[in-house]
């Protein structure tokens, strides 16, 4: 792709996330606004548009702030560290991933590249754009196995996605009434389930094969591609997955503790707020919305995480004001910048730790 056509995939995306993010404020500062002119004994429906537009964004601002502030700080505190667990967990099974190439990373680097990972998640497409410097860091810690060390970054994520989808799926059991009385969230429940049929059927060609099976000469196509022999090679580093029995449930067990964590984070600002949320709902509302905010659409899913906890807590069953989901949502948010700016100030000291290493290592080698 050109540079001027990566200008416009990037300038697209960042026009709907905005479009999103304006959306849903507006919408929240327009019903705040009405309800503050209606307490002070004025007739909302009497105003024009534009001065309806005008109260809802000089009053909506602040009501959402007041709210935000409404939080617990105990509630905060323990939501950010169920954040920062979730990463710590990640780093555990990306380690994993590693052993089965035999590639070992110590916890310290492992935990440094993906706090670094996560940093650029912030402002990259999806909540997996960090996915692409972590995997440049991963080929950079070895000189025999580049390709399966990128391929592990791949992989890990491929496998965390499918245990988030799977744990959905199967909370979808005890919110059956809840998801599919209501037309909204029917149709997202059916995309997640498409998504884990789609994650699964490429789990299962990705460790085990599938394609050549069907078309014998599958392979010899594959090498006919541009850079035909460096994608051969990790289809060949993905098999490898495969034939490691016990991988994929290890990996899955660990993904479902992360899952059951980032649901706890959510519980915990829930409680703070005084939401008063089922526990139940919570458990299958949160790994839908992070499953689709993962999608490349977004920055960092800003904009489609925001909308569907206000779409998705407004059913009556839950009932939370879409003040109350938006400031849900952008107190999670919130503790995800707090690891991100961690992030920050690792990939600062990694990246003047690396250069002074490589000043080095080019003296010495001049010195020789």
């Amino acid at each position: 792709m050109s540079a001027a056509g990566k200008i416009r995939a990037v300038a697209w995306r960042l026009a709907v996330c905005a479009l999103l993010m304006v959306w849903v404020f507006h919408s929240i500062f327009v019903n705040e606004g009405k309800l503050s002119w209606q307490r002070e004994g004025h007739s909302w429906d009497a105003l024009a548009r534009t001065e309806q537009w005008q109260i809802a964004w000089s009053r909506g601002p602040r009501e959402l702030w007041q709210a935000l502030t409404l939080v617990d700080p105990a509630a905060l505190l323990l939501s950010i560290l169920f954040m920062g667990l979730t990463i710590l967990i990640g780093v555990i099974r990306w380690r994993m991933v590693l052993r089965v190439h035999g590639l070992h990373l110590s916890f310290g680097r492992a935990a440094e590249i993906s706090f670094v990972a996560h940093f650029f998640n912030s402002f990259l497409l999806g909540s997996t754009g960090g996915d692409l410097l972590k995997a440049y860091y991963a080929a950079r810690e070895t000189h025999h196995k580049k390709t399966e060390a990128v391929v592990t970054v791949f992989v890990d994520r491929l496998v965390g996605l499918f245990a988030m989808l799977s744990f959905a799926g199967l909370m979808m059991l005890p919110n059956v009434q809840l998801l599919f009385t209501h037309q909204r969230l029917a149709a997202v429940a059916w995309f997640i389930l498409a998504m884990l049929l789609g994650c699964g059927a490429l789990v299962g060609a990705s460790f085990w094969g599938g394609v050549s099976w069907t078309l014998p000469r599958a392979r010899e196509w594959v090498r006919r591609l541009p850079k035909g022999e460096l994608l051969e090679r990790s289809l060949d580093a993905c098999r490898e997955f495969g034939r490691d029995r016990g991988f994929l449930f290890r990996a899955m067990v660990l993904s479902m503790a992360a899952n059951v964590v980032c649901v706890f984070q959510i519980l915990a600002l829930a409680w703070g707020l005084k939401l008063g949320i089922s526990p139940v709902a919570l458990f299958v509302i949160v790994p839908i919305i992070i499953c689709i905010s993962a999608l490349p659409i977004t920055p960092s899913g800003l904009g489609v995480r925001e909308n569907l906890y206000v779409l998705m807590l407004a059913v009556p069953e839950i009932n939370v004001p879409a003040t109350q989901a938006l400031s849900l949502s952008l107190l999670a948010y919130a503790g995800s910048l707090f690891w991100s700016a961690a992030g920050g100030v690792v990939y600062l000291t990694l990246k003047r730790r690396h250069h002074l290493d490589e000043v080095a290592e080019a003296r010495a080698a001049g010195a020789n």
